[in-house]
């Protein structure tokens, strides 16, 4: 089963949006803590009105896979940040690049329980994402 699917059924397990907000927001509280030294202008989600960092490093135990630390100042977009680290760390660079989020979005109906400006945020948040996991594999590719 695909990690999206996976996440899919685990909402589709919460009733209402209530719950699954309240799901998002203890994803975010479970959340690996994202180092401080982390929390600079390169890593921050601009375009998010909250104050959001992301950061992609490669996994210690396997290289070709990459993992991320995030961190923000709401509890939703917490969520949504620690759900998005969850999908993507353990995969390769290409993998994370190639990853249909909308897909994922679509199935948890994220987009029909967020504000515009939200919304927005969100999407410069995968973008930054997959931003640095281009980033990485130019590297790996070059190398």
């Amino acid at each position: 089963m695909r990690d999206i699917d996976i996440i899919a059924s685990d909402f589709e397990l919460l009733g209402d949006w209530d719950q699954r907000y309240q799901y998002l927001i203890e994803l975010g509280e479970l959340m690996e803590p994202m180092p401080e030294s982390e929390k600079v202008d390169d890593n921050r989600v601009k375009p998010c009105m909250s104050m959001v960092w992301v950061r992609v490093f490669r996994d210690s135990r396997n290289p070709d896979r990459i993992a991320y630390h995030g961190d923000c100042d709401t509890a939703i977009i917490k969520g949504v940040v620690a759900l998005l680290v969850n999908l993507f760390s353990g995969k390769s660079p290409r993998e994370v690049v190639e990853m249909d989020v909308d897909e994922l979005f679509d199935r948890i109906r994220l987009g029909d329980h967020l504000s515009p400006n939200r919304h927005v945020g969100v999407y410069a948040i995968v973008d930054l994402m997959k931003t640095q996991a281009a980033e990485l594999l130019s590297l790996t590719e070059v190398a």
